[in-house]
Parts: C-alpha cells; sequence; structure tokens
C-alpha cells in the first residue's frame, strides 16, 4: 500500500509515521511538507529507502502533476493541524478544513476513485478531535471547524464513487516517553509542564479521555489499509478498543 501523510513533524504525525514505517503492508510514505522533516526526529533505519518527501508549501492548490502523483497513492492520512488557541476562526478554518478540501477533491479531479472498487477505495483518514461537532453548534470554535470538516469529507465519500472517509477523534495525547527529542521540539515549555502534570492524570484517573500515541499512530495506519472498513467514525473510546486488538 501506498500512503500520504500530512503533518508527520506533529505530535500526532510522526507517531503515525513511524507506525507505517514498521509496517510492511506499507510499502511506500509520501510526506506532503512545507519543508523538510527535522533533523531531531528519530525514525526506524528503513525511513529513507521507504519515504518520498514532497515539498509543497500551498496546501490550498495542487497542479495537475502534483495531484495526478498523489492521486496514484492508495491513502492519505490527514494530521495537518495545531491547536487553536491564538488563531483567528477563518485562519483555523483554512488550515483545518479548506487544506483537506483542496486535497481530496484535487486527486478526485485527476481520478483518483474512478478504477477502485469497493472495499478498495482510496481512503482518507481524519485526525479530528474528541467533542468535534458536525452539527456546528459547539461554543467551541475548534470543534465546529473540525466537525464541518468531519461532514463534509464524510459526505464526500458517500457521493463520490471510489471514495472511503474514516474520522479519528482522539483525546488527550502528547508525545512519546520513548523519544526524548519529540518532547523537547514538539513542545515549549509551558505545554511540556502541562504534559507532565496532566497525563499521569489523563492515563491513571480518566483513560477514557486519554489516546495513547502509539495506539493513535498504529489505528490510523490500519484504517488506511482498509483494515475495519465499516467503521467510518472512531471515537477515543473505540480507537483504545481497537488498540486492544492489535
Amino acid at each position: 500500500m501506498k500512503l500520504i501523510l500530512t503533518g508527520a513533524t506533529g505530535v500526532a504525525g510522526l507517531s503515525i509515521y513511524r507506525a507505517a514505517l514498521a509496517d510492511p503492508a506499507v510499502t511506500k510514505v509520501t510526506l506532503l511538507l512545507r519543508r523538510e522533516l527535522p533533523s531531531w526526529a528519530v525514525l526506524p533505519a528503513n525511513a529513507q529507502e521507504k519515504t518520498e518527501t514532497i515539498i509543497h508549501t500551498d496546501y490550498a492548490s495542487y497542479p495537475s502533476e502534483l495531484a495526478t502523483r498523489l492521486a496514484q497513492h492508495d491513502a492519505c492520512i490527514w494530521a495537518l493541524g495545531k491547536a487553536s488557541k491564538g488563531i483567528s476562526e477563518p485562519d483555523y478554518t483554512r488550515l483545518t478544513y479548506d487544506y483537506p478540501m483542496a486535497f481530496i477533491n484535487a486527486v478526485k479531479e485527476v481520478g483518483a476513485g474512478t478504477t477502485r472498487s469497493k472495499g478498495e477505495e482510496f481512503r482518507m483518514v481524519y485526525i479530528s478531535g474528541e467533542m468535534a461537532d458536525p452539527e456546528q453548534k459547539s461554543w467551541q470554535m475548534w470543534a465546529r471547524v473540525k466537525g464541518r470538516a468531519e461532514k463534509d469529507l464524510t459526505t464526500f465519500a458517500q457521493t463520490n464513487t471510489g471514495f472511503a472517509t474514516h474520522i479519528i477523534r482522539p483525546g488527550y495525547f502528547f508525545p512519546s516517553k520513548e523519544y526524548p527529542a519529540d518532547r523537547l521540539n514538539q513542545r515549549g515549555s509551558g505545554a511540556d509542564c502541562v504534559d507532565r502534570i496532566m497525563s499521569p492524570v489523563y492515563s491513571t484517573l480518566l483513560p477514557s479521555l486519554y489516546t495513547p500515541i502509539d495506539t493513535l499512530g498504529k489505528i490510523a495506519v490500519e484504517l488506511a489499509k482498509g483494515r475495519f472498513k465499516d467503521i467510518t467514525l472512531v471515537r477515543n473510546s473505540t480507537l483504545r478498543e481497537l488498540g486492544s486488538q492489535l
């Protein structure tokens, strides 16, 4: 399986990337990035031979040649995103809603789904968040925007032959303790302090609201491969349950 991944420098994205590299069923990982993956990211030994990096600075637009290259893949995991704190709603909407919709429409226009039979669809796995609101009535801006993306990506797959959408709503997660450089580079000092305080609270006292980062990575890859194909919405409780099956 050939996989596209966005957001590979983020907490979720890097975990997904490592899971994809470790999975023998994934033959190629194409990273869609604004800049090269940073040198601090510790990766498996097979990363170079299994990875192609495409530097793309405008996620709202895909030239035909690039869209055609991307359409030759089997799935995309959309992990691009950031916390909404300090971001205006238009800017957050551009990042969280406009970009994935531009991508899926671009690969559709060059025929990504036209030759695919049922069960072999081009799969779009979208990393959302617990409490996202597809009805867009939440008082939280991020929940409305993520919910809109969930709704329209799901509708896209329902109305376009050859596509499937899976939504993952993780709970609270934080960088892997296995890779100290992740925490150092992916979190500011304030966020790191919060992580150190809250991680034992969530993992021990509120496990239903906590997502083990390795589980998130593995389940995202499994969905992209077509496992659990009948599950469109994976809430955090389901995510943890599926993780226990691996």
